[in-house]
């Protein structure tokens, strides 16, 4: 049972498209993507656990195959976007599992922990932040939005939404660029060229600063709960620092921290590597 099902399950009129793979009676395994990616993110990586876990990798909201819905019926917060998860994890039987976070993935399974920090049986973050030492100066044009949301500072957001900066954050820090397929970042594209991505898009980044908010409730919960954690992070992201990896053994001392040459997207490059640190971690 390792080939991937592609399923969708109605969350409370909202489509959350999602891949499943691995036997049902299998520990359970949750991928949560981030910014602007998909569940498509985890194609390489989902085939090479496959055979000891139960995977499902849901597309968030707003996000790839699952429901955009409009903005006037439903707000785009990490609050919203984590209740969905949240809900969808219940529709689909997800009682207890671990969770494997990435960018925007992260403050969404977070806020799962914080809710329920008894269905999380271990974390893995790959470049998914919860400590201020881990944002880079590439977050200033967005921290300018929060300090001040005028439409000025909105719509210099934009830029963050055009095709080569996808591709750039897709390759920069990658040694051999020519490892990166453009599959990932052409798909990427393909849906922030939507009508109405790039409002739903800006609202996010909009409501990032309730993550940063949220990071002294996170880091308790890692302290009060020390959950099994791994980080594995792809050391030349842009945007989230290697210092936010180390961040964890300060709260969680036995967290396994693992850096790669690579950029932000650590599974376009390191996939194979990456799946035998997360194996060698729950298998332990």
């Amino acid at each position: 049972m390792t080939g991937i099902r592609y399923r969708q399950a109605d969350i409370d009129g909202v489509k959350v498209f999602y891949r499943e793979a691995g036997s049902p009676r299998a520990p359970k395994l949750l991928l949560l993507h981030g910014f602007p990616s998909s569940g498509h993110m985890f194609r390489d990586l989902i085939p090479l656990l496959a055979d000891r876990f139960h995977i499902v990798a849901p597309d968030l909201p707003g996000f790839g195959q699952s429901d955009m819905p409009d903005r006037a019926t439903f707000r785009y917060s990490f609050d919203g976007t984590a209740r969905v998860v949240d809900r969808f994890t219940e529709a689909i039987g997800f009682a207890r599992f671990a969770v494997y976070v990435f960018d925007y993935g992260a403050p969404t399974g977070f806020r799962l922990a914080l809710w329920h920090p008894d269905r999380i049986t271990a974390i893995i973050s790959q470049n998914g932040n919860a400590y201020e030492e881990g944002l880079s100066d590439g977050w200033n044009p967005i921290r300018a939005y929060w300090q001040e949301p005028s439409q000025a500072n909105r719509d210099a957001l934009r830029a963050f939404l055009k095709p080569e900066t996808t591709i750039w954050q897709y390759t920069h820090g990658v040694p051999d660029t020519a490892a990166v397929s453009p599959d990932g970042y052409s798909l990427d594209n393909f849906y922030l060229a939507r009508p109405g991505v790039d409002d739903v898009q800006l609202d996010l980044f909009g409501d990032y600063r309730s993550n940063v908010a949220l990071y002294p409730a996170f880091q308790a919960y890692f302290r009060n709960h020390k959950p099994p954690f791994l980080a594995v992070w792809g050391k030349n992201d842009p945007f989230f620092l290697p210092p936010g990896a180390e961040a964890f053994k300060r709260d969680i001392p036995d967290a396994v921290v693992r850096f790669f040459d690579t950029g932000h997207f650590a599974l376009e490059t390191h996939a194979a590597e990456i799946a035998t640190a997360i194996r060698d971690f729950l298998l332990r």
